[in-house]
């Protein structure tokens, strides 16, 4: 059911998120820091039953220095350079299975997918660890480190993002001008902020994007994993205020104040998971050339594969 303000109001409601006034020198620093080291990108073939797409296992610097994995998969026989869709993984999964996803290699793009650190055994496999993941945490990732913005988990995973665009841009066979990010719900999340730190990319599509807009977020819907941080709370009354200062420089409204390449949103007005009011604030903050897709009907599924292939012919026609 609708539990969320009526469309109208979604589209005039830009959020509750503060924006903090060293945000820019926040990131800045945290970049800076993790670009000192080398990218050190490894591709190495993959043996599969499939003849028409060709797979890579690459690996790849993270936060600071940490290596990350991804899949690559490009057209078999095709002429470089490619256009390039780097994707990014829904919550608790993983990179999954090299034969999974053949969508966008499949229509002629190079596909990175980057693994997701200290996830990937939930829903789909993963093998990437987070080497600086510890203290007192509720179960799953939203509450590691979450009372400094220096250990949040979600600064290693931006970063590690922001380094698989950079990492996708140094291969052959990828087109380093034409290169998209896209995800579904934390997927979405993390290609907002990627939109928010990287300046010239083609084009964002992040769907049913999770993280964004904490303060509401997190006291209208009783669906995780949001209430990971309500749990937490539950138990450390004291630590509002230091919580939710870390969050204001994690969330996906203020990136998109910061963003400059075209998006396409996704949201669905029966979403209990990333409520589109949530959504909405990130798409009414959205800087850059923007359109968004409700589906009236759906939960945090979204367009689902229709997404995507809204993606794929918004791409196709640039």
């Amino acid at each position: 059911m609708f539990t969320d303000l009526a469309e109208a109001d979604l589209r005039e409601y830009s959020g509750s998120q503060l924006d903090p006034a060293d945000f820019d020198e926040f990131w800045a620093d945290t970049l800076d820091e993790s670009r000192a080291f080398a990218l050190e990108v490894t591709v190495e073939p993959v043996s599969s039953p499939v003849k028409t797409v060709e797979i890579f296992d690459v690996t790849f610097s993270g936060y600071r220095g940490q290596p990350v994995k991804a899949w690559l998969r490009v057209p078999a026989g095709a002429e470089a350079p490619l256009p390039a869709l780097v994707q990014f993984v829904g919550y608790g999964g993983g990179r999954g299975h090299a034969v999974e996803n053949l969508l966008w290699a499949s229509a002629g793009f190079a596909h990175f997918q980057m693994d997701t650190r200290g996830q990937g055994s939930s829903w789909s496999s993963g093998d990437t660890p987070d080497p600086d993941g510890s203290g007192p945490a509720y179960p799953g990732v939203m509450t590691r480190g979450i009372e400094s913005r220096e250990t949040y988990y979600y600064r290693r995973v931006f970063v590690d993002a922001v380094r698989a665009v950079e990492a996708a841009r140094s291969l052959p066979s990828v087109d380093p001008s034409r290169v998209s990010v896209l995800g579904f719900s934390q997927g979405g999340g993390i290609a907002l902020a990627v939109a928010g730190l990287v300046p010239d990319l083609h084009a964002a599509f992040p769907f049913v994007p999770f993280l964004c807009d904490f303060p509401r977020a997190t006291t209208i819907t009783d669906d995780y994993p949001y209430q990971e941080i309500v749990r937490y709370l539950a138990v450390h009354r004291d630590k509002a205020s230091t919580v939710f200062e870390t969050l204001r420089y994690f969330d996906g409204v203020n990136f998109a104040k910061r963003a400059a390449s075209p998006a396409l949103f996704s949201t669905a007005l029966m979403d209990p998971t990333c409520p589109p009011s949530t959504v909405f604030a990130a798409y009414n903050s959205y800087a850059a050339d923007k359109e968004i897709t409700v589906w009236p009907y759906n939960a945090h599924e979204g367009g689902a594969l229709q997404d995507e292939l809204n993606a794929l012919e918004a791409l196709l026609a640039r």
